[in-house]
């Protein structure tokens, strides 16, 4: 157990915070390991922000032990902002400074920042030194912010949003960077509401709702997803129809599926009876819970109504 302490990069027990008389945190339990990409999703006004900026020292809790690399960023905040790094939803650097200047502004402010051309070759825009950042696309901008948080080298990283309004390519470039800085040995905090990036990207994930967690795990598995029954759909030729053992039913013309806990079976049934009958099985496929799927389940029973919008 001790050990587990010793490689948690954010620990956090029982905290809360309160707006006025409207609670925003109720209690968070949560540990980030050390060398994870760790995502944090939840709807709007589940508490998301404000748990963040507690944690980046820029918001104070109610209540609760938080340790962010070991500091309590309460009373620690200068010496925990020399060890992050933030890549927030929009940045507000110069944009007629190029790309090797920018990089090195920021890390003039730091006491041991990582050397400008290593971040610039972590971050594939080398070939963009000289660059001006008004004339880099979308996904290279946001390849700059990244830089810019490696500025100072920092051991963790948060990231918000961090490929809203991006297109699929320009979000590709930007998911490849991500996943590089585990090679460096950082800690990831990622807050995101698109789920196909959470699954790519995160070693584990927690979902909060109305300020506590609801689920924490990995993607794969989160609240039991794995063991979720399947559905088997497939489609058959006209006139066909399925055994009426495997409870097969109608989704539209002559596609069928069947809710199944027990997939290896139920297939091999299956195509047994359509081997035996010389049918194919046009589109065949098993589908489990995705991970949206189980995210809207655990957050169902948010409040749309509550006061926190942060």
């Amino acid at each position: 157990m001790e050990s587990e302490r010793k490689s948690a990069a954010v620990s956090v027990q029982g905290l809360t915070k309160h707006y006025g008389k409207s609670p925003a945190l109720r209690g968070v339990d949560l540990e980030i390991r050390e060398g994870e990409i760790f995502a944090l999703l939840g709807p709007n006004g589940a508490g998301k922000t404000t748990f963040v900026e507690i944690l980046e020292g820029f918001r104070h809790r109610d209540g609760g032990e938080v340790r962010v690399l070991g500091m309590d960023p309460n009373h620690q905040p200068m010496a925990l902002k020399t060890r992050i790094g933030i890549v927030l939803q929009s940045s507000g650097m110069d944009r007629y400074l190029n790309v090797a200047e920018t990089v090195a502004m920021y890390s003039s402010y730091y006491p041991q920042p990582r050397p400008v051309d290593e971040i610039l070759e972590l971050v594939g825009l080398t070939q963009k030194r000289d660059e001006r950042v008004l004339r880099l696309s979308g996904g290279q901008q946001r390849r700059l912010d990244v830089a810019i948080a490696l500025a100072g080298n920092p051991d963790l990283l948060f990231l918000d949003e961090p490929t809203t309004g991006f297109d699929p390519s320009a979000r590709r470039e930007v998911w490849d960077v991500i996943k590089n800085l585990r090679s460096l040995g950082k800690t990831v905090l990622l807050t995101t509401h698109f789920m196909d990036e959470a699954q790519y990207l995160a070693d584990r994930l927690a979902v909060i709702a109305n300020g506590r967690i609801v689920a924490e795990g990995d993607p794969a598995t989160l609240a039991g997803r794995d063991r979720m029954r399947a559905t088997i759909r497939f489609t058959l030729p006209e006139g066909a129809r399925p055994p009426a053992h495997l409870s097969a039913e109608v989704v539209v013309g002559s596609s069928y599926e069947v809710s199944s806990d027990r997939v290896t079976q139920d297939l091999h049934d299956l195509t047994s009876w359509a081997l035996g009958s010389a049918i194919d099985l046009e589109d065949l496929r098993v589908d489990r819970p995705s991970l949206e799927d189980v995210y809207l389940e655990l957050t169902s029973e948010t409040d749309p109504y509550h006061e926190e919008t942060r």
